[in-house]
């Protein structure tokens, strides 16, 4: 057994990324839950079951999508060296290890945290591994839309460690994710595209080219930025609001370039600079309660 090519399946840097958004959700809900206002008065012990829970699902998540797409990971030269196509572990041990993940996670949820949290978890695992790797994104164009939801479902299950619900604001923050996810990975796929069409795998510039994804990403951006203001009218205070007017606004500049030259080079570029936005904006809804202020 070699550890590392089961880290790799693991996908480490978005369990990373979810682990973050989770565990920042439920410090921001802190600001919105039913008792006395404490920042960020959520017990160590559930945001390490959170945190915990979170990674095993993603994890598992992730080596489910391995073993899933397999196939077209051998045909593909960003991904033939993987640990399936390469020989390197076994398919079935993928599939067992992911399955176990996956159930470790819910149960682990189920006895630590809360029902709901343990719904959105499960939630984003069948979003993830049936929606998008095994019915989506082989066969519609709205593949990567429509899956980004399994990352706006780590956002509500950490929203819903602190209220023990997801009322509209926990799933507005939560949309977040959903919307930055299709502007941002169209970008890797323009870098990746006639590799995606090697194996008749419709992403958007598979189907519509670089130039007109680069529209697409640029209105889509052009979208996020004012909802991602908009929830500070909805109660998110002047710590929020500035890091997503800037964040958001590099993202459109970058994206707005990306029409201007919407070349493979430019689009990993942008895909690599508004990688962190998703991290910066849920840093800043974390520090927002614990240092809230209205104008």
């Amino acid at each position: 057994m070699n550890v590392a090519d089961y880290i790799e399946v693991s996908k480490p840097r978005i369990v990373i990324v979810l682990v973050i958004t989770a565990i920042t959700s439920a410090l921001a809900a802190t600001r919105f839950d039913s008792t006395p206002y404490l920042p960020w008065d959520v017990p160590l012990f559930k945001l390490l079951s959170l945190g915990v829970a979170g990674a095993l699902a993603s994890m598992g998540s992730s080596a489910l999508n391995h073993y899933y797409d397999r196939d077209i990971d051998a045909k593909m030269p960003r991904t033939a060296k993987r640990p399936i196509p390469s020989g390197r572990v076994r398919a079935r041990n993928v599939l067992a290890y992911g399955v176990s993940l996956c159930t470790l996670s819910l149960i682990l949820s189920l006895f630590t945290l809360n029902l709901v949290t343990t719904g959105m978890i499960g939630l984003g695992i069948f979003f993830y591994v049936i929606i998008y790797t095994s019915w989506l994104k082989r066969n519609n164009v709205s593949n990567i839309v429509i899956g980004g939801f399994a990352g706006s479902a780590a956002s509500m299950a950490g929203w819903s460690v602190a209220t023990g619900s997801v009322d509209t604001l926990g799933f507005l923050v939560g949309w977040l994710v959903f919307m930055w996810t299709p502007p941002h990975f169209w970008c890797l796929a323009m870098k990746t595209r006639e590799e995606y069409e090697s194996v008749n795998v419709p992403m958007l510039p598979v189907l519509v080219g670089n130039k007109k994804t680069s529209q697409y990403i640029l209105t889509s951006t052009a979208i996020l930025l004012p909802y991602s203001i908009s929830l500070y009218f909805l109660g998110l205070g002047l710590v929020y609001l500035t890091v997503a007017v800037i964040a958001g606004s590099l993202m459109l500049f970058y994206h707005y370039k990306l029409t201007k030259c919407p070349t493979p080079s430019f689009a990993w570029k942008a895909y690599k600079v508004t990688a962190p936005y998703l991290v910066i904006i849920f840093i800043a809804l974390a520090f927002d309660a614990l240092f809230y202020y209205r104008l």
